[in-house]
């Protein structure tokens, strides 16, 4: 096993390379997760279900060397779930009992119970301790909440906006700067800090966080943080320059035109750690080869909506999984993003070939888009399976990327609102996908960033009745939920308002980083929206 001691380049190196040969540390360099230090132990422990949570084990503190934890388990013979758990018990070190997030008082605000609870969901972890399967960080940071005891790559964007409402900066700049950590040693930002986390991402996120440490002038911040910028780019396309027509690798894709679109991937093949015994039943129950199930199980946890008919050959089915056979527009519009603002960055610094270059992978992108996430017969961006070469014609939230990163054309943007009125917009707020599948990331689910996303995407186009009908419909649902039980969870049914969201691997989660981020943001930006909810209604809409 690699020690956490191990860096790899450091910032001002990955400054000095070129965009092509900026390489992300390989699988090698990085510390050895549960699953690798403790195989038949951890095949046994999870699938003997000794605990509800299939996260539990590969969160647990080893407490002696893993090599001498697995010579005492192969000399015990442990030949019952009573002796496993007496065994584990003994040398690992269990999480506690989630502890539930304080109920507000009866009559605390909501604004005054996010304000307080930035500090329950705090954590430090500058060091970690040995063989831990958590990823140590210099910076003080906020977890989302529940059984998510570490800090998530694109929950944090959302968790920031209300950071910056409630006057908590600090944190967001440390939370940036840790990021910031996580790609010079690893060369990427991991889906969370575990190590089990680190053959994947999430979506890239890290450019928005970076703009808002200076809203007024995001080059600026842009310039501070070029170098990780860099790198996550590279992460993100490495492979794409010796790349054929008509083939992938890793994250890229090379269609038959050249053009070069990315996708979701994951490095293993092998169940997740923290979804081990979900992942082995499910391949058990294809008929196609388990490591095609798990790798694309994989790519959808890294795109965060885990899971989501949008992965799905058939539309319904989670067996039918095929996340790497799909081009998706939030990814691209992600990473078109990302290229502006790489652009942005060297202009301010007058390296004006590093400008060009990127501006032009940001324009040979967006006619990329066109072409095949464009779909005029809907009159919105869809995913697009690139192994048939066709355009998977399902309406989902991720349609509204483009508008958020300002890739579409004011027609597209004015024909994607339609779209989401009549197919989306519920009346708790937008729905993730018109789609029932008893996943968490398909109706009659809503998700707080995707609310954002939304609403900040059809801002920058003027669409602002839209927003504002959003906003003020997903505040009512929070606010009706928190007069109810008086916390925020991580999800809320859109269409039935009076239950609370659910499906998924595990139960609903309460805490909720990203839902208070994005609803601090939301009652600052919509005072009035704001006021009405809380009363259960809407003005009439601004135009």
């Amino acid at each position: 096993m690699i020690t956490r001691a191990l860096i790899a380049p450091s910032a001002l190196l990955w400054a000095l390379l070129p965009i092509a040969s900026a390489q992300p540390a390989s699988l090698s360099e990085y510390p050895d997760s549960p699953q690798l230090l403790f195989r038949d132990l951890f095949v046994a422990v999870e699938t003997a279900q000794l605990y509800a949570d299939s996260k539990m084990f590969p969160d647990a503190v080893p407490e002696i060397d893993p090599q001498e934890i697995m010579r005492q388990f192969h000399s015990l013979h442990a030949d019952s779930p009573q002796a496993l758990k007496r065994f584990v018990d003994a040398h690992f070190i269990l999480p506690g009992e989630i502890a539930p997030v304080a109920f507000a008082p009866a009559q605390a605000t909501i604004v005054e119970h996010i304000d307080r609870l930035w500090d329950p969901l705090t954590r430090r972890s500058s060091t970690a301790p040995p063989y831990s399967s958590l990823l140590p960080l210099p910076q003080p940071y906020i977890v989302p909440g529940g059984r998510f005891r570490e800090i998530y790559y694109w929950d944090s964007f959302f968790t920031m906006l209300g950071l910056i409402q409630s006057g908590r900066r600090d944190l967001v700049d440390d939370m940036v700067g840790n990021f910031a950590y996580f790609i010079d040693t690893f060369g990427h930002i991991p889906n969370g800090a575990r190590t089990y986390y680190l053959s994947r991402s999430q979506p890239p996120f890290f450019f928005a966080m970076v703009g808002l440490l200076q809203s007024n002038d995001p080059p600026a911040a842009f310039v501070r943080y070029l170098p990780q910028l860099r790198a996550e780019y590279a992460f993100w396309m490495k492979g794409s320059e010796t790349l054929h027509r008509g083939t992938a690798s890793g994250h890229v894709v090379a269609l038959a035109d050249g053009s070069i679109l990315n996708r979701y991937w994951d490095d293993y093949d092998t169940p997740r750690d923290e979804s081990y015994r979900e992942d082995t039943q499910l391949a058990q129950g294809t008929h196609r080869p388990a490591s095609e199930v798990f790798r694309d199980l994989r790519a959808a946890a890294e795109s965060g909506w885990d899971f989501s008919s949008r992965w799905f050959a058939d539309g319904r089915s989670l067996a039918t999984i095929d996340t790497t056979e799909i081009l998706p527009i939030d990814l691209n519009s992600l990473l078109f993003g990302l290229e502006k603002a790489i652009s942005s960055a060297c202009r301010r610094q007058a390296d004006d070939a590093c400008a060009h270059e990127f501006a032009d992978r940001a324009a040979r992108r967006r006619a990329a888009i066109d072409l095949y996430l464009w779909d005029p017969p809907s009159g919105a961006f869809v995913d697009y399976r690139w192994t048939d070469q066709t355009r998977i014609r399902r309406i989902s939230a991720a349609t509204l990327y483009p508008l958020f990163v300002g890739l579409a054309s004011e027609r597209q943007a004015a024909s994607v609102a339609k779209v989401a009125v009549r197919q989306l917009l519920k009346p708790g707020g937008i729905v993730t996908t018109p789609v029932e599948t008893g996943q968490q990331w398909d109706a009659p689910n809503g998700w707080a960033p995707l609310q954002w996303i939304a609403i900040d995407g059809l801002r920058r186009y003027r669409q602002n009745a839209l927003a504002e009908a959003i906003a003020c419909r997903w505040m009512i649902n929070v606010q009706q939920h928190f007069r109810q039980s008086g916390k925020l969870v991580e999800k809320y049914d859109v269409i039935s308002t009076s239950r609370s969201g659910s499906g998924g691997e595990y139960p609903l989660q309460d805490g909720f980083g990203w839902t208070n981020g994005v609803m601090r943001q939301l009652i600052a930006l919509y005072p009035a929206e704001a006021a009405y909810s809380a009363l259960g209604q809407c003005p009439q809409p601004s135009s």
